[in-house]
């Protein structure tokens, strides 16, 4: 979907938070990073919305890790 990926190193806090949560996404995040040459599609709607589902599908990755780290610990309620 052509969304924006972050890089590290960007000089907002909005930005760096935007970098973990696309890195959250794993291994397709470094593929897309080496892959993707043309850069993201903002033009369009479908750029934003890759933007976002990049973005969610990151967040969601890290939230299921925490909470195995929970259940790991024997803290789950």
């Amino acid at each position: 979907m052509r969304g924006a990926v972050y890089t590290p190193r960007s000089g907002d806090p909005f930005g760096t938070l935007s970098f973990l949560a696309d890195a959250g996404s794993g291994i397709f995040y470094f593929l897309y990073r080496v892959l993707e040459k043309a850069g993201p599609d903002v033009s369009q709607a479908a750029g934003d919305y890759g933007t976002r589902i990049i973005a969610t599908a990151g967040i969601v990755n890290l939230l299921g890790v925490a909470d195995a780290y929970r259940i790991a610990l024997g803290r789950r309620s």
